[in-house]
């Protein structure tokens, strides 16, 4: 963070910043029970269970135990997870939108798995954007382009941060698509045996 005299020292801007996404995180942790019951849908469990683990790990273990400094890798980890989820939840729109288990309508699953990578893709790209603007509003050091030993990096090392979780991103998101591909894949044959 800007600011920092030893990896994982906290400033007055980084305290800022996590209260806001704990008190931001308490809010979230309601936020599928609020869903299904304003829309009057049913989140499946997978879904609810993802959410809340990547809840979890990214504000209880990433920013209040700081493993964000203490794992390497942490960030990276949470990328691949969070887009994976998201692959998922895309799923699960798809089948909302257009009813597909209770009207029995076919889709190619390829179709819902594009539009499922697509939409873990944008938000993802989203998250980046948020980055961007909390590093610029509040001075933070989201997307890394200060090193910890406070030198403002310059040309492609400023994109090093970015770039690879908009990598690790893609790479989450195609991991849950291609599983939700064979899944729905494997029940429309089903389904279509079963029809015969």
């Amino acid at each position: 963070m800007v600011g920092v005299e030893n990896d994982g020292e906290r400033v007055k801007s980084d305290y800022f910043l996590l209260s806001l996404q704990c008190g931001v995180a308490s809010i979230l942790v309601f936020l599928p029970r609020k869903i299904e019951n304003r829309f009057q849908v049913q989140i499946p469990n997978i879904i609810q269970i993802m959410y809340l683990i990547f809840l979890f790990l990214s504000i209880f273990l990433g920013e209040v135990s700081n493993f964000y400094y203490r794992v390497p890798i942490w960030d990276r980890i949470l990328h691949f997870f969070s887009a994976g989820m998201l692959g998922t939840i895309g799923f699960f729109l798809v089948d909302i939108w257009t009813g597909m288990d209770k009207k029995h309508v076919q889709i190619s699953p390829g179709i819902v798995s594009f539009f499922s990578f697509c939409f873990a893709m944008t938000a993802s790209t989203i998250w980046e954007i948020y980055e961007y603007t909390s590093d610029g509003i509040l001075k933070t050091n989201m997307q890394k382009y200060i090193s910890y030993e406070h030198e403002v990096l310059a040309g492609r090392n400023v994109l090093f941060d970015t770039m690879g979780d908009l990598l690790v991103n893609t790479m989450g998101a195609l991991v849950a698509v291609l599983i939700g591909y064979f899944y729905l894949h494997r029940n429309l044959k089903t389904q279509n045996s079963n029809n015969i």
